[in-house]
């Protein structure tokens, strides 16, 4: 069997539309509502929504990989480089710094075209910290570049990329793809769907390959549209990462690609689907703040907050006694006292009984 990339028409993807057009209808109108939403939001609510996504997608895009950082981290690491808390401290972990610098790369410079050095730049800051392989560079290594699961001994193969020395020349000419075909290719998310996969295929780098190719996705969205996207990519991939790897690999076997396209462009009005709540809870959280800062003792302010923190999707779990002891750095006594005033101040709303009460915020 051949991969993609050892057939005759490699790099000539093909695909079928049929199937998708009223899909590509619908992103545009959701692309223009969410815009018109955003536009309604004051200054600060903007940043606070944009803020959100962006730690979506970096966590998300992590996770895919297997790799679990600190909402905090990554949080605070992009409020301190956009210049919102320029007295945040440096987060211990490189790797939420790495991530968090590569997500406003991205949005930032979404409208430059791409270059090797710009995803040199990329991987260094995804890297940050890693001693364990080239950064930076594309890989050199002799051995075949392998996609591989199962215990050793029992190894199943999904996929080998180009070997190592083909590398330069392939991205040469996905580089060259990349900036010439926001011309020819008129629907946003079909760019973005060929690109990732193209970059997929060819896997530059020793590792972050995944990240980055998700990165690429993202920028070939923005140039596309005209402006940065307003949604996580990751975390709608990372809802279903089966599925995912599943249609990465099946499209790794030929250069007809109609159903990796049709797999991206479902997952990508998941991720804006997702965008609006995300926006509309960020409106409904301001006016919640608005509405109690007052009634709120310190102690209820940083649980709030921080349930607030983890999206519309909610608190995993919901809040429990023994949570906000954790949380407020408090006695029982005072988290249980703490919980019950917010109950009758209407804020939380409790559910289940005894021992195994949770708590939601009343939004």
């Amino acid at each position: 069997m051949k991969y993609n990339w050892q057939q005759k028409d490699w790099p000539n993807f093909q695909y079928q539309m049929t199937n998708i057009e009223d899909m590509l209808f619908d992103f545009a109108q959701r692309t223009g509502r969410i815009s018109g939403v955003l536009e309604g939001l004051s200054e600060t609510e903007q940043t606070e929504a944009m803020i959100n996504l962006m730690v979506s997608e970096a966590i998300k895009t992590s996770e895919i990989e297997g790799e679990y950082l600190s909402r905090n981290d990554v949080m605070s690491s992009i409020r301190r480089n956009i210049g919102l808390n320029p007295e945040l401290p440096l987060t211990k972990d490189k790797r939420a710094e790495g991530v968090a610098e590569l997500m406003l790369a991205v949005r930032n410079e979404f409208s430059k075209p791409l270059s090797i050095n710009t995803l040199f730049k990329w991987h260094t800051m995804l890297m940050k910290g890693n001693t364990q392989i080239q950064i930076g560079r594309w890989r050199t290594h002799e051995e075949p570049m392998q996609i591989i699961s199962g215990a050793i001994g029992r190894e199943e193969v999904h996929f080998e990329a180009p070997p190592s020395k083909r590398v330069s020349v392939e991205m040469d000419g996905f580089i060259e793809w990349f900036n010439t075909s926001q011309g020819d290719i008129k629907k946003p998310i079909l760019r973005a769907a060929i690109a990732h996969l193209y970059f997929e295929t060819i896997h530059p780098f020793e590792d972050g390959n995944g990240r980055i190719g998700r990165a690429v996705a993202e920028k070939a969205l923005s140039q596309s549209i005209g402006r940065p996207v307003l949604f996580s990519l990751s975390k709608s991939i990372e809802r279903s990462k089966n599925k995912y790897y599943d249609a990465l690999k099946a499209a790794q076997r030929s250069n007809e690609i109609t159903n990796w396209i049709n797999y991206f462009v479902q997952t990508i009005l998941d991720a804006q689907i997702d965008a609006e709540q995300e926006i509309e809870f960020t409106l409904k959280k301001t006016k919640f703040f608005d509405q109690h800062k007052d009634s709120l003792n310190d102690r209820q302010q940083k649980v709030v907050k921080r349930m607030l923190d983890e999206g519309h999707l909610g608190f995993e779990g919901g809040m429990n006694a023994r949570k906000y002891v954790s949380l407020a750095k408090t006695s029982k006594a005072t988290a249980t006292r703490d919980l019950q005033d917010l109950v009758a101040k209407g804020i939380f709303k409790p559910t289940g009984g005894g021992r195994s009460t949770r708590y939601e915020i009343n939004l």
